[in-house]
């Protein structure tokens, strides 16, 4: 299908005033974190270090930084175990209710996050009577970092198929050594593509976060939140903004490399 060269003009413009909109916003950040400015005003008066030196400096802001990846590490770690096995038994089985398990499984990255912040509050506070500590926030975010190492894990199943697995075992290969020589190969770039997007998502999450957290946690996100509107405080939230731009977008793109990399050496 051959687009007339109006329309081609005009998805281009569409494109660019999209990407513009995206972009421009994430620029001024980037700017205003060398501002000279205490209140942001634009533009800016000139530009100076300062404020990165003092959001390094910050106790505040680094005791965020190290929850932040503590909380993205554990959730990322059971993300991969538990996507894993899911995606397993999803492909390998055939057993009644697989596919209302199977939306079960994407459905927490479906909802909105606040509807999920809300039930899992209600969870672990009401039901279960558990305070709400940074093992709730672990949880929490598993809940949906599972479903980037599911798509990615089960997609691969999918492609690869059982040959190379059921010849392993025709060989005399028992069912681990299958396992570590033929079925974790094939699988390790998506586990490692989906452990990546897993790992940005549950880095930079706000609002799931805020309704498991407990009063004595605060992630980077929350942190950013409770100081944006402080006076003198906008800077340094400015360069903790960039950080945590360049945190999320570094996992995102290598996951995409990974991704892209398999889908050329596919036959």
């Amino acid at each position: 299908m051959r687009l007339s060269r109006l329309s081609r003009t005009t998805l281009g413009v569409v494109a660019v005033l999209i990407l513009v909109l995206v972009y421009v916003p994430l620029f001024v950040v980037l700017v205003n974190s060398f501002s000279t400015s205490t209140s942001l005003s634009w533009p800016p008066p000139g530009f100076t270090l300062e404020w990165w030196q003092r959001a390094f400096r910050s106790a505040g802001a680094m005791e965020a930084v190290g929850t932040s990846v503590v909380v993205a590490l554990v959730s990322t770690a059971i993300a991969l175990l538990l996507g894993t096995l899911i995606s397993f038994a999803l492909q390998r089985f055939d057993f009644f209710g697989r596919h209302a398990i199977n939306l079960l499984v994407i459905l927490p990255i479906a909802l909105p996050g606040i509807i999920t912040g809300i039930a899992l509050n209600n969870f672990f506070r009401t039901i279960m009577g558990i305070p709400l500590s940074i093992w709730t926030v672990v949880i929490a975010h598993a809940t949906f970092c599972i479903v980037t190492v599911f798509n990615n894990v089960i997609a691969r199943l999918r492609r690869t198929g059982t040959k190379l697995e059921e010849a392993s075992a025709d060989l005399g290969a028992g069912v681990f050594t299958t396992f570590r020589l033929v079925t974790f190969p094939q699988l390790r770039s998506a586990l490692l593509a989906g452990g990546l997007l897993a790992f940005a998502l549950s880095f930079d999450e706000i609002i799931v976060t805020t309704f498991t957290a407990g009063s004595g946690v605060t992630t980077l996100p929350i942190f950013i939140l409770n100081n944006m509107f402080r006076p003198s405080q906008a800077p340094i939230v400015s360069v903790i903004a960039v950080v945590l731009v360049i945190v999320s977008i570094v996992p995102i793109y290598l996951a995409q490399r990974l991704s892209g990399d398999d889908e050329q050496k596919a036959p």
